[in-house]
């Protein structure tokens, strides 16, 4: 009867815990687990205290025996351990100044251990230098240098490595088209609609303000001239976009459109490239 009145708030609390556990279920997830974890944890602590008043109260256990056991026997499982007073079972017969020995078992969580790093190290051996399955570091090496020449290909696909020292003119069609479409929704407010300048400069002619070249423009494009009101377009455009619509700002020169604006800035000339051709002593 007594027991019975003990568990009692037991069984309560896990008719809370569920009953809690649905009103929670369309609240807030992570209020919710928190609240869970909480009551789990109640409960549990209630079942120990509950377990711990039977052992000491309706056991007699005061010396703790009980509630030792399940420790004991686990011990025992794992050592295989020989009780003192049953000692003289395994002593040895021969003994040196008076020392002797006791022929005590390999523990088993020992000989575990010991056979798990033989069995661990044929499954290696297998693995990694008969059937070639495991990644050892050459391979693996080599995998991630792959891996990492497939990303440079996406980096260098969607543009990141194109900045104002890298950029190159585009002439292909697809490029033009896309820095066409680029240009007329966002540039032709203040170079007009074929280039010919209205408050910007006329970008058809020869003469350039910042400088003419594919990485100039690219660079102008990418950082403004807020003092004279064109806005930086890096944050708008990635490089690529910004590649298209300068390579499309290129093609527009000496298209003399009407109504061009006349030059301003001073008139750029490409450098001319050095002749790798040539070798030392030619």
């Amino acid at each position: 009867m007594r027991s019975n009145k003990i568990l009692f708030p037991f069984f309560v609390s896990l008719f809370f815990f569920f009953e809690q556990s649905n009103l929670f279920a369309a609240g807030d997830e992570s209020l919710d687990k928190v609240m869970r974890f909480m009551l789990v944890l109640t409960i549990i602590v209630i079942a120990f205290v509950l377990w711990l008043t039977v052992v000491y109260s309706e056991k007699n256990d005061l010396e703790g025996r009980v509630f030792k056991a399940p420790l004991t026997a686990l011990k025992k499982a794992l050592t295989k351990s020989i009780p003192i007073e049953k000692e003289q079972e395994i002593l040895l017969h021969h003994n040196y100044d008076g020392i002797q020995e006791l022929d005590n078992r390999i523990p088993p969580w020992f000989a575990a251990l010991f056979y798990g790093t033989i069995i661990w190290a044929v499954v290696y051996l297998l693995s990694y230098h008969v059937f070639d399955d495991g990644q050892v570091q050459s391979k693996e090496y080599n995998l991630e240098v792959q891996q990492a020449a497939f990303e440079r290909q996406i980096l260098i696909k969607s543009g990141t490595f194109i900045n104002e020292e890298t950029v190159t003119l585009a002439n292909d069609a697809a490029t033009l088209a896309e820095g066409k479409e680029i240009f007329a929704k966002n540039c032709v407010t203040c170079h007009g609609q074929n280039g010919e300048g209205l408050v910007g400069p006329n970008l058809t002619d020869d003469y350039w303000i910042h400088g003419g070249g594919i990485k100039n423009i690219f660079k102008t494009i990418k950082i403004g001239v807020p003092q004279k009101g064109m806005i930086s377009w890096q944050t708008q455009l990635d490089p690529k976009k910004m590649q298209a619509v300068s390579s499309y700002i290129m093609s527009l020169h000496g298209t003399n459109p009407a109504n061009a604006k006349l030059p301003e800035g001073t008139k750029w000339e490409e450098p001319a490239q050095a002749d790798t051709t040539k070798t030392i002593g030619s």
